[in-house]
């Protein structure tokens, strides 16, 4: 019996190593390789996986290929299909990533229920039994249909016949890290095993113009789990998030073929499931006092869709040396940076005073228009001095003090003004040509403006 030989594969690129080392040279990602089983693919995996493909090699001119809409089927859950640019694309294969028990299995359960009145579903189940998935579903007040088919199962040779047996026009993979295939040694989960079955399932699902939808699980990073090739095979890559001890979810698209990239979609966890969110600026400033030192209103834009966020800082003498900063639900670096821009600029000496920093409502916010929300708060809660009522800002704040333009700035104003804010700080370049009754543009273009207006 031939020996069995190990080697170092990157769970990030898939490179393999013949002896474990910290940085892989495929890509350079540090502590990245995992040990696993050096195994040639069989001919017959690499028939499956690319007869799909052979079929459809014909050279075609751009002009003669019809530019229409990829046919969609509508999920009744509006905040999931405007994450997914409009519904489930026929043919797409969709990778759906949180943490344990986020709510994406019900988050699904919820969704299939409603496709399966017209459509025929089939629920493949890794890590529950089918008992266990009826007992949610009954927990949930989900209606039973007979279009909705579950399977409990984990071996991908099982799995793939009962879909040609069953022709369904939506698959659920829950989760692709316990599916395996027979023609690897390695374990489920492993980097060989996850890569290999999802090339699978992702030909399966282009060859019969299904739809698949594979739940992943994430690292201790937040992460999807497995070789960062997967998030490379599938069409659209989808983020459950939200904290644990808060009702709040937030299910955001990172890749979509088919749509937009960072849509967001809120959804609220209740005892009956997950129910969406159709007015977040509005829940999210449902706490909101103006007579507080340190808040801010900030108008962000995720995706397509404005939402008004209230920003929380707190400034205090510091007790040990270096001062302590703290930044929850925004880079800790970019606050360092708008530290040092606030103390060039404006003469606020913060060496020593810790700083702590929050997005309230448990939202990540990445875009730059959060710069200005977060001075105006610090700041406010530095002098102990409130802002003024129903005031909201956007901006990015350059190094050397100026206020640059933002996206989208019109829709901004809008929703700030239907919220009912009647001051609104927006860069010079935003300034809008129309005007609003009884509501106050402020275009400012450096840091002083705005201090001297808010802090007067």
């Amino acid at each position: 019996m031939a020996k069995t030989k190990f080697i170092f594969e990157c769970s990030e690129c898939g490179e393999k190593h013949s002896k474990w080392q910290g940085k892989c040279n495929g890509c350079g990602a540090w502590n990245s390789l995992v040990e696993t089983i050096d195994e040639p693919v069989k001919a017959t995996a690499n028939s499956n996986r690319f007869n799909a493909l052979n079929q459809s090699s014909i050279v075609v001119n751009l002009d003669q290929i019809s530019a229409e809409d990829v046919e969609r089927k509508a999920t009744n859950i509006d905040e999931l299909d405007r994450v997914l640019g409009g519904g489930l694309a026929r043919g797409s294969v969709i990778l759906l990533g949180g943490d344990p028990g986020i709510g994406k299995s019900t988050l699904l359960l919820q969704t299939l229920a409603f496709i399966a009145k017209d459509n025929k579903v089939l629920y493949i189940t890794g890590e529950e039994s089918v008992q266990q998935v009826a007992l949610r579903a009954k927990r949930l007040e989900i209606p039973s249909y007979p279009n909705l088919r579950l399977m409990s199962e984990i071996r991908l040779e099982s799995i793939t016949p009962q879909i040609d047996l069953e022709k369904p026009d939506v698959v659920v993979i829950d989760s692709i890290q316990t599916v395996y295939s027979d023609m690897l040694q390695s374990a489920p989960g492993s980097v060989a095993q996850v890569r290999e079955c999802s090339s699978i399932l992702t030909r399966l699902a282009k060859s019969r113009q299904i739809i698949v939808i594979l739940v992943g699980h994430v690292t201790k990073d937040g992460a999807i789990a497995g070789p960062r090739v997967l998030e490379h095979i599938v069409d659209t890559v989808l983020y459950f998030e939200g904290e644990q001890h808060s009702n709040f979810r937030m299910l955001r698209s990172v890749k979509n073929r088919f749509g937009a990239v960072n849509e967001l979609g809120i959804f609220a966890m209740t005892d009956k499931g997950l129910r969406e969110v159709n007015n977040p600026s509005a829940l999210f400033l449902s706490s909101y006092r103006h007579d507080i030192p340190g808040s801010c209103i900030l108008i962000s834009e995720e995706g397509t869709r404005p939402l008004l966020v209230e920003v929380q800082a707190l400034v205090d003498q510091s007790h040990m040396m270096p001062a302590k900063r703290l930044a929850v639900g925004m880079d800790g670096y970019r606050l360092s940076m708008l530290i040092a821009i606030m103390q060039r600029h404006l003469g606020i000496q913060l060496y020593d005073q810790d700083i702590f920093l929050n997005i309230v409502g448990g939202l990540k916010i990445t875009e730059p228009a959060l710069d200005l929300a977060v001075i105006l708060s610090i700041i406010s809660s530095f002098k102990n001095k409130p802002l003024a009522e129903k005031i909201a800002v956007c901006g990015e704040v350059g190094l050397s003090g100026e206020i640059r333009t933002v996206q989208k700035g019109q829709d901004r104003i809008k929703e700030a003004v239907k919220l009912g804010f009647v001051r609104i700080i927006v860069p010079k370049a935003n300034q809008p040509k129309e005007t609003y009754k009884g509501v106050e543009i402020i275009p400012v273009d450096n840091l002083v403006q705005v201090v001297n207006y808010c802090f007067h």
